[in-house]
Order: C-alpha cells, then sequence, then structure tokens
C-alpha cells in the first residue's frame, strides 16, 4: 500500500499552464499519475497538455471530482489557491512554492481548521508512491516501489535516502516532503501515525533539521506510539552558526529554541535510531529490519 495517495489517486493542478506547472505534470502523467485537469483562471474552457483548463478550482471538482491538487503558484498568490482548494474540499492538497509569506500560511492554517483537506507543504518537494502517483518536483529517478516511509524537511537529504533504499532494493512506500516553513501543513507526526498504520511500511526515515518544534513533537509522539516499526532519523544543522538564518525559512527559530543537539537527544529518548552520517540512511534500515527479523 501506500499513504496519501495511490493509482486510483485524480489529481489537478492549480497554475497547470505555467511553465515549471508543464514540465512536472507531464512527468507525472508520464509516470501514470492520474492527472484530471488544471487551473488557471482566464483560461477557462481551453485545454493543456491534453487536460481540460477551468478558472477555479470549485468548476474543476464539479467536473473532474479530484482526490488532489498540486499547487504550482508563485508566492504572493500561493496561499489563496490554498485555500480556494480547502474551501473546495479538496481531500488533499501539496504546494510545491517556496517563499510563501509567514503571515499568509497562518490564514490557511486558519482556513484548514476543521476543513476536510490535508496540506503537505508549502516548499514542499511532494509526494510521491513509486509507480502509483506523483505530485510535486521529484526527478524521476531513483524512486522504486518498495517498503521504506520517507518523511523529510529537506528535499534533498530525501532524494539521498530514496536513492540510498533503492540501490539497497528496500525501495519506498511513500515519501513525503512536509517542507521546510516554519508555518506548514503536516508535519513529522501526522506522517509517522499513517506510515504506522500502513501495513507495507516496514520502516520510517526521517530527516529534520534546525528550527521549529516539528522533531520535538515527533519524540513525543514515538513515546506513547505503540508501533515497533524502526525509524531511522538524522537532524541537519548539528554545525550550524545559531545566530544566522540557514536556507529554509524554517530554520529560523520562531517557535522553540531547541538546537540540532536538543532534537537528536530527545528523538533518541524517544526511541528513534539516530545516525549522524546521512549516507548511512539505507544500510542502517537494512540492518535494522535484518536484526528485526531474526
Amino acid at each position: 500500500m501506500s499513504i496519501l495517495i495511490d493509482k486510483s489517486t485524480r489529481v489537478i493542478c492549480q497554475g497547470l499552464t505555467g511553465s515549471t506547472a508543464s514540465r512536472m505534470i507531464e512527468r507525472a502523467i508520464a509516470d501514470g499519475t492520474k492527472m484530471v485537469g488544471g487551473i488557471t483562471p482566464g483560461k477557462g474552457g481551453t485545454s493543456h497538455l491534453y487536460l481540460p483548463v477551468f478558472n477555479s478550482v470549485k468548476q474543476a471538482v464539479e467536473e473532474v471530482k479530484p482526490d488532489a491538487s498540486a499547487v504550482f503558484v508563485p508566492p504572493a498568490h500561493a496561499a489563496i489557491a490554498i485555500i480556494e482548494a480547502i474551501e473546495a474540499e479538496i481531500p488533499l492538497i501539496v504546494c510545491v512554492t517556496e517563499r510563501t509569506p509567514v503571515l499568509d500560511m497562518v490564514r490557511v492554517r486558519h482556513a484548514l481548521n476543521g476543513s476536510r483537506s490535508l496540506l503537505v507543504g508549502p516548499n514542499s518537494q511532494g509526494v510521491i508512491s513509486p509507480g502509483k502517483c506523483r505530485i510535486g518536483v521529484m526527478p524521476d529517478r531513483p524512486h522504486t516501489p518498495g517498503k521504506i516511509g520517507i518523511i523529510s524537511r529537506s528535499a534533498t537529504l530525501a532524494y539521498e535516502a530514496v536513492n540510498q533504499t533503492s540501490e539497497l532494493h528496500l525501495g519506498q512506500s511513500t515519501s513525503i516532503g512536509i517542507g521546510g516553513d516554519p508555518v506548514h501543513g503536516l508535519g513529522f507526526v501526522e506522517c509517522l501515525k499513517l506510515f504506522f498504520e500502513d501495513p507495507e511500511t516496514e520502516g520510517v526515515i526521517m530527516i529534520g533539521e534546525i528550527g521549529g518544534t516539528d522533531e520535538e513533537e515527533a519524540a513525543d509522539y514515538l513515546k506513547q506510539a505503540s508501533s515497533t516499526k524502526p525509524v531511522i532519523a538524522y537532524i541537519a544543522g548539528v554545525h550550524a552558526p545559531t545566530w544566522r538564518r540557514m536556507g529554509h525559512a524554517g530554520t529560523v527559530d520562531v517557535a522553540g529554541s531547541a538546537t540540532a543537539t536538543d532534537k537528536i537527544n530527545a528523538l533518541r529518548d524517544a526511541g528513534a535510531q539516530i545516525i549522524d552520517d546521512p549516507s548511512l540512511m539505507g544500510q542502517t534500515m537494512r540492518k535494522t529490519l535484518q536484526l528485526i527479523r531474526r
């Protein structure tokens, strides 16, 4: 199985006719993703990539009944697009947009409260269940179907985990980029719960970084979770200067003041297996699964 998406997931794209969206949606279609339409205000009634284009998400819902939306909309309008999808009751919204204003995302979080929608992102590379569905900007390779769940704030390190698990013939059930922004949708806790409930996911690789409180919340959850599935965790930023903004907006401690070491200690105390070298993610998972099977 997989989480969030599968072969039957019907996907629309907000911002379909943009150059980046066009390129990535073409790849998704080639991968077997069931794309059913797109939204570009003012271009409704036309087609793009052989898909119908609508003026609004509401029109798309009425016509093609999507299960998910990929948001490829510039930062100034990304939150508006997400809220439009929430109001249209799209079950899953995946936003890849970087540099979405934090206050805009506060409004998005308010709109999500009590809604029927789940949000991944913004600043997410997306969600992929190899061979089933791909929503986002992930590279064509080296994703392969398998049994390892991957949750990451970093796109690059997620690709490294994917490559390692593919080379070791473990593969991925689903890989999720939760994004590095301080205000976002699904976090580690929600994704861990879904992976623990998925019968075909045998282990989880979790990649965090400095800033925010997601890792500490994950540690609190792991302490009370009943799952026996192994969690391998890598936290980036051990040597990052505490006074300097480092890449992702989420690395600024707008909430919480825990260092990378604090996060590592919290996760270790909660039962996660910590690695200090990202090149060991796949090897560590394989060895851990081998020990469990003995």
